[in-house]
């Protein structure tokens, strides 16, 4: 009986060490205070129009900014619309991060990340699916989550259309994004890789900085929708082809070829300095 007693507690044990993570798992919960040490003035206090440099966007989405009109965002289906989980990462906003974690094994299966005028992006850790290409998009989007040694790697699905820029570059729901959270000590960096079929020719890569704030709180945002703007009934601000009269501005600023700002992948290589000295 003695024997038999030992010999199912050793098979026991074996079976909670081979199922036991082979990874670390890094602890990013905690309160986190952005960093803006990349980028400020894309920021705060945002992009300035027709500044489309570094992004590797493509002919429509050239096309669609030239048609956005600033006023877009008075309408009331804009005005609590919250930035969605690949743009968020770039605001102002202070983040918070909290864990589950699985009272049996006590492997963390999801981290939960929420800033100031979002809604809950959940990560999950623990082997589920992305639900079907047909699934309803959101905000926050599908995000899945695995360990590379001390770095989570999160792929992110199902996202509503958004935007890359807040200056009218738009991204398309087709997009995925791809993330990679690293934490060194007290400070965390996010790099998203957007890939978007739609409105851009390359993977577009950005790195965001937080740093952990002991006394932060994320406070609520309650968002109430009124009529800003008296305009017609139905009335969308906008500009027709050839007629946003702002496209030009931030290069003749910055004394820049036009064609530079205008973003793509072929202005964002150093050989593209020779092709325009060359027209």
């Amino acid at each position: 009986m003695m024997r038999r007693l030992v010999t199912l507690l050793f098979t026991a044990c074996m079976a909670v060490s081979v199922s036991a993570p082979a990874s670390a798992q890094v602890d990013f919960s905690g309160e986190w205070g952005v960093r803006m040490y990349e980028d400020q003035p894309e920021r705060v206090p945002g992009p300035e129009l027709g500044d489309f440099l570094g992004i590797p966007i493509n002919n429509a989405a050239r096309l669609r900014a030239a048609a956005w009109d600033a006023s877009l965002q008075t309408l009331r289906e804009w005005q609590c619309r919250p930035h969605s989980a690949d743009y968020i990462w770039r605001g102002p906003s202070p983040l918070t991060i909290s864990k589950e974690v699985d009272p049996v094994s006590r492997e963390i299966v999801a981290f939960h990340a929420e800033w100031l005028r979002s809604v809950d992006r959940p990560v999950y850790l623990d082997g589920r699916p992305h639900p079907s290409p047909n699934a309803p998009h959101t905000w926050a989007g599908f995000s899945t989550g695995r360990w590379e040694g001390d770095m989570l790697t999160v792929a992110v699905t199902h996202l509503k259309e958004g935007y890359l820029r807040r200056n009218g570059l738009p991204r398309s729901d087709k997009a995925t994004v791809r993330e990679h959270w690293i934490r060194n000590g007290d400070f965390l960096t996010v790099m998203t890789v957007v890939t978007d079929p739609v409105y851009l020719t390359e993977p577009f890569v950005r790195t965001t900085d937080y740093e952990l704030t002991l006394n932060q709180q994320v406070p609520p945002y309650p968002c109430g929708v009124v009529q800003e703007v008296d305009r017609p009934k139905d009335q969308v601000p906008h500009f027709l082809p050839g007629d946003n009269p702002y496209m030009t501005e931030f290069a003749t600023k910055h004394k820049l070829p036009v064609e530079a700002t205008q973003g793509g992948a072929e202005t964002m290589y150093p050989d593209f300095r020779s092709k325009v000295r060359a027209r």
